[in-house]
């Protein structure tokens, strides 16, 4: 029985420590869903850790998928604001926590936060 299905995600991640990755960075993109509970990632290979949150270039995905958007104007953007060590993957990886925006509509020319943006709202 693997240590995943022993229910040992930490064991998974264990099996990647000490690989030497190049100078290169895993950013784990962390957003809150249309549910407005639940958590999404994806993650994206960055050339080098960033210095600042300022180095971590905007991201999207399809909002259709997670209760975001509809399906004629599904591209939501994701806007980091935070980043913190991943304590999953270790090394020079991140966490990146992100806002999130979509565009007011079919026109594409301004972007508006999504429903769920809750910290914007809160600033």
């Amino acid at each position: 029985m693997s240590s995943f299905e022993n229910g040992n995600l930490q064991g998974q991640y264990q099996n990647t420590f000490g690989i030497d990755q190049g100078g290169k960075c895993i950013a784990e993109y962390v957003w809150l869903d249309g549910s407005g509970v639940t958590l999404r990632a994806k993650c994206r290979t960055l050339n080098k850790k960033p210095d600042s949150i300022a180095d971590i270039p905007m991201w999207n995905f399809d909002g259709s998928s997670c209760y975001m958007a509809t399906t004629e104007n599904s591209e939501i953007h994701l806007k980091p604001i935070a980043m913190y060590r991943d304590p999953f993957r270790q090394g020079d990886n991140i966490l990146v926590l992100c806002e999130t925006y979509m565009w007011e509509d079919t026109t594409y020319k301004k972007l508006i936060p999504a429903n769920t943006n809750f910290r914007h709202y809160a600033n």
